[in-house]
């Protein structure tokens, strides 16, 4: 079964790989510019080989809309309408689900709405974003010596479907739990539920925390340094990326990692570079690759809630094909052991202090 995947340019100006021209014009013209383009396909996506010896390929398809115009210039219903017609596009070309990818799958309703007009499925692959995410955190955590039942976990962007998850799921593990949401109320029901120590709008506030996980739907950086506690984990699920380059730069006691950078298998080739090795993908990716692997045109993680279940199955699914958990990457350089090794140093100093 052939599967598809959006993507769309992160900003203005990203636009001039493909237009060279356009790196001189200002970011309102260009965008005023994509308003006049339709859904496009951009490249072939072959190779992909389960374990099992199912086999399938896709393709990508260009959005050919900014965050900053489907967040807040265009109408919801035009920024929908441009998302169906990647889905009929994909269709024409043979394919029977589609990955809506980074903004095009948090707008609106998170796909509902497109997946009632699609002629083909639909799934924003957050289920196995989640899983990947919780993963990396764990793993994380066994490099630099977390004790997660005695440590604080913080989810910015605790609101969202991927944020909401991680939450729940991960407030069993860690002693205590920290929410950071954009709404006040939402944000305070979520805390309620986990039974989060700290519920707020206020990103700060997540300096008491060991390890935090951001994944919102923020155009610029929102995690600073002076935010983050020494030795501190951070596992940046989001595209364009929550944490500030500031934090590579002043703060070597503090292991960032890109959350959802996963290894496909077989021997993928995207035609396409986004900024990863050879062979890997994100997350979201991903969970569209197994789903055609298994021959399954349904829709599946869509709106604003992924359940505990599909994270479950996603990653049963991932082990079944061979899908697994890339080494840890940020800022587009792999993690080093020496980065490893500094924020597993700083714990073992932070801990002498607070035990003296």
């Amino acid at each position: 079964m052939r599967f598809a995947f959006v993507i769309h340019p992160f900003e203005a100006k990203d636009v001039a790989k493909k237009y060279a021209v356009a790196k001189y014009f200002p970011d309102r013209a260009i965008e005023s510019f994509l308003l006049r383009k339709k859904p496009v396909w951009v490249s072939d996506i072959t190779g992909i080989e389960s374990k099992t010896g199912a086999q399938t390929s896709g393709f990508f398809v260009g959005l050919p809309l900014t965050p900053n115009q489907m967040l807040h210039t265009v109408p919801i219903e035009k920024v929908n309408e441009r998302i169906l017609q990647c889905c009929e596009l994909a269709h024409q070309e043979g394919a029977e689900i589609i990955g809506l990818g980074a903004f095009s799958a948090v707008v609106g309703d998170g796909g509902i709405s497109v997946a009632k007009a699609s002629p083909i499925a639909v799934t924003t692959g957050n289920s196995y974003t989640v899983a990947t995410a919780i993963e990396g955190v764990e793993k994380a955590c066994q490099l630099v010596g977390i004790q997660e039942q005695d440590s604080t976990v913080a989810v910015v962007g605790a609101t969202g479907s991927i944020g909401k998850t991680c939450a729940r799921i991960l407030s069993k593990s860690f002693q205590k739990t920290i929410v950071v949401g954009r709404d006040e109320a939402r944000t305070q029901l979520i805390g309620e539920e986990v039974h989060a120590s700290i519920s707020s709008t206020d990103v700060s506030k997540i300096k008491d925390a060991d390890v935090v996980i951001t994944v919102t739907s923020s155009e610029t950086p929102i995690i600073d340094p002076a935010f983050l506690k020494q030795g501190a984990i951070v596992c940046d699920v989001s595209r364009p990326r929550n944490v500030s380059v500031k934090v590579a730069a002043s703060r070597p006691d503090v292991l960032v990692i890109e959350g959802g950078v996963v290894k496909v298998p077989g021997h993928p080739e995207f035609n396409f570079d986004f900024g990863f090795p050879p062979g890997t993908a994100f997350a979201c990716m991903s969970e569209t690759m197994m789903l055609a692997l298994e021959n399954r045109a349904e829709s599946y993680t869509l709106g604003k809630e992924v359940s505990v279940q599909q994270v479950e199955e996603t990653r049963a699914l991932a082990s079944k094909h061979g899908f697994e958990l890339a080494g840890f990457r940020a800022f587009e350089h792999e993690v080093t052991e020496e980065a490893i090794n500094r924020t597993r140093m700083a714990r073992k100093k932070l801990d002498l202090v607070t035990t003296s």
